[in-house]
């Protein structure tokens, strides 16, 4: 059995696609394909259930998956006990974070001079599993739920303002009421990526007495935005007010909203005491004193 090959396992079983964890692990999805059918004859069980519309992990899939994620961690933190860095630190990022990240990281730096920060981008649901066991030191998260094996500390409030187009009557204004938007389709994420911002700006919709158009789907912010900015049809989404002030564009406005519409942020970590080899303590105390910026 190959550390890589538990590597491989443990992308796929995360994208639950051979050819997403494929692109994950920059290397052509037969490879992948390959060393997990090695696995799977190697340990005498297969691990996924693979069919033509979806590949599912097996029994036995499932119970190796923390057992690989454990063997892999310890692996990682075998290599940092003998590399010739400081070991630094492990850390899941969320999308949206914008000026908030710069000033953690400022922070930091002052705290912990020379140590390295490792930023990893992973969905939320990962981010708290890598947490729990090892694979991260810490992570950004918004709105997440408790689960087992990690703690969320409460760091602020991250408001939302809208995006719509630079000649649109909403731009000129200095706050947007939803209302005033209720017959432009919403460009926003599917619900499936992103449930707490999708139920929030849903039910504010709601609230103020409409259910949005919807608009497209999916794509990357800078194609929602160019797509807004273009103006052939109209648009608006969201975007997290930190994350708006580093972007420029002449083509689109950000409109702070009139009843704020905002998410908590969170720090998740381990339960129980930090690892003594990870600055985490001064992350935290960076993370602090960035919110204390915001209220300053």
């Amino acid at each position: 059995m190959e550390l890589r090959q538990l590597g491989y396992f443990v992308t796929v079983a995360e994208e639950l696609h051979f050819g997403r964890a494929a692109e994950r692990l920059h290397i052509v999805q037969s490879a992948v394909s390959q060393q997990v059918r090695r696995l799977e004859r190697e340990l005498g069980a297969e691990l996924f259930d693979r069919s033509p519309r979806q590949v599912r992990l097996t029994a036995a899939g499932e119970r190796l998956l923390p057992e690989a994620r454990a063997v892999i961690a310890a692996a990682e933190r075998a290599r940092a006990a003998v590399g010739a860095r400081p070991r630094g630190l492990r850390l899941g990022t969320c999308t949206g974070l914008g000026e908030h990240l710069d000033r953690v990281l400022a922070h930091f730096a002052e705290r912990a001079p020379g140590a390295p920060v490792e930023l990893v981008s992973v969905n939320a649901g990962e981010r708290l599993a890598r947490v729990a066991d090892g694979r991260l030191d810490a992570a950004f998260v918004r709105a997440a739920e408790p689960a087992p094996g990690v703690r969320i500390v409460p760091l602020w409030r991250d408001p939302l303002v809208a995006v719509v187009p630079a000649g649109h009557p909403v731009a000129e204004r200095p706050d947007a009421a939803l209302a005033d938007l209720a017959d432009v389709p919403l460009a926003l994420t599917a619900r499936r990526a992103n449930p707490a911002l999708v139920d929030l700006v849903v039910g504010a919709c709601h609230a103020a007495g409409f259910t949005p158009v919807r608009g497209p789907v999916g794509g990357s912010l800078q194609d929602t935005l160019a797509t807004i900015g273009a103006g052939a049809a109209p648009l608006w989404t969201v975007v997290y007010a930190s994350h708006a002030r580093l972007l420029r564009s002449t083509r689109v406005a950000f409109v702070p909203f009139a009843a704020e519409l905002a998410l908590e942020t969170g720090l998740v970590v381990r339960d129980g005491a930090p690892d003594a080899g990870a600055p985490l303590d001064g992350f935290l105390a960076a993370c602090a004193a960035a919110a204390d910026d915001l209220g300053s």
